[in-house]
């Protein structure tokens, strides 16, 4: 629960997060997503407070489809960084309930290893309904965690519909974890995500699994030859791994870090982030409209009309747009 304004100091609120206390950041990952105006408004101010100190960990976005392992990957990524000096922020975003905007957060319990760390922080977020099960406010909480210290930010998306897009959209590198065998995935290799993909990793390959990992890492290299990079400068690669038993997590790592490296010397990173920050300002933009739209009285009740006339067929989409539009201004 977030306490009332006028008990809100951002400017201590924002020293103690700054000072590397996770009650702070935990507090103020919950004022931005808090859908109070006037909490928001804060959130705002808050955020851009922090802005200077933000944009220095390296992000990374991990899809994958339900049971690729992600929540198990991250574990032993995470811990594999820890290892190595690093402090490292999750943003896992659960699967809402689109009846009850109710929320999963399991994700605690399937990294076991990095909750008890002192230098992780695991924020599991529902997503409550929002574009392609993408928490609404994830970029936000990401500037947060880097203010906060933090080295790494993994940001793992729930794997369905759009979601890909919009974590793609937010971090550095996006990494796409696949099973042995995926015949029935690699037939779907156009549809997208692969495209979107830095890199490909096939995960479980372990035991009775490692010929068939092998196999299907040889039958992602093929397809990779036949699609058009994202960037000339990095041609995604495509490597076996396992996250129970930690094989290959090192190799992952290093490949971020050396698509990391390629992408600055061309001046890929920094006009990646550039347009990440335009589309970030749009994105806020397209919210903040609709907030408007359900939260004032007076333009919530034209606007119920003016779908009602669309409901029975008294007015077209198109001008019924229109109408709307005019509201706004």
């Amino acid at each position: 629960m977030v306490e009332k304004k006028a008990s809100l100091d951002i400017t201590s609120l924002a020293r103690d997060l700054r000072a590397g206390s996770r009650a702070a950041l935990a507090r103020t990952i919950t004022l931005i997503e808090s859908r109070r105006g006037d909490h928001q408004a804060l959130a705002r101010e808050l955020v851009q407070m922090l802005l200077p100190y933000t944009g220095t960990a390296v992000r990374v976005g991990i899809t994958g489809s339900p049971g690729v392992g992600k929540s198990t990957t991250i574990d032993a990524l995470g811990t594999y960084l820890i290892e190595q000096g690093n402090k490292v922020a999750v943003l896992a975003v659960d699967p809402s309930s689109a009846r009850s905007g109710g929320s999963i957060l399991g994700d605690k319990t399937r990294m076991a290893r990095l909750s008890a760390s002192a230098d992780a922080f695991i924020r599991p977020s529902p997503s409550s309904g929002t574009l392609g099960g993408v928490a609404a406010k994830t970029r936000e909480a990401m500037l947060l965690c880097e203010a906060a210290g933090f080295d790494v930010v993994l940001v793992e998306t729930v794997g369905i519909g759009q979601s890909e897009t919009a974590v793609c959209d937010m971090t550095d590198f996006f990494l796409a974890l696949m099973l042995p065998g995926g015949g029935d995935e690699l037939q779907g290799i156009k549809k997208g995500l692969v495209e979107l993909a830095d890199m490909i990793a096939i995960n479980k390959s372990d035991g009775d699994n490692l010929k068939r990992a092998n196999i299907t890492a040889a039958d992602y290299r093929g397809a990779l030859h036949i699609l058009a990079p994202r960037s000339e400068h990095w041609h995604p690669p495509v490597e076996t791994y396992s996250a129970l038993t930690g094989d290959g997590i090192a190799k992952i790592w290093q490949k971020v870090l050396d698509h990391r490296k390629a992408m600055k010397a061309s001046g890929d990173f920094a006009a990646r982030r550039r347009e990440q920050q335009v589309k970030w300002m749009w994105s806020m933009l397209e919210q903040r409209m609709l907030a408007r739209l359900r939260s004032e009285a007076s333009v919530r009740t034209k606007v119920r009309k003016i779908e009602a006339e669309v409901a029975e067929g008294h007015l077209t989409p198109a001008l019924a747009a229109e109408q709307i539009l005019v509201l706004l201004q």
